[in-house]
């Protein structure tokens, strides 16, 4: 069971990692799924996306999409 969050890009980091706020004003650390990986999803600071989290681990997440600003 995946939770999903919507959120916004702070930081972008080393290895294709990003820091994100989400709407709650927690912050996590996400990388981009494989298949947005292969589509070449470039994220910058300030875009909005939607991020899968564990539930085992609420500080990590996978970058799902990109959404409209």
């Amino acid at each position: 069971m995946k939770i999903t969050r919507r959120g916004r890009v702070i930081e972008q980091l080393p290895s294709a990692m990003y820091r994100l706020e989400l709407e709650d004003l927690s912050r996590v650390l996400a990388h981009v799924s494989a298949r947005r990986d292969k589509d070449f999803l470039r994220l910058l600071p300030g875009d909005r996306v939607e991020v899968e989290l564990s539930p085992l681990d609420l500080g990590r997440g996978r970058v799902i999409r990109r959404l409209r600003q």
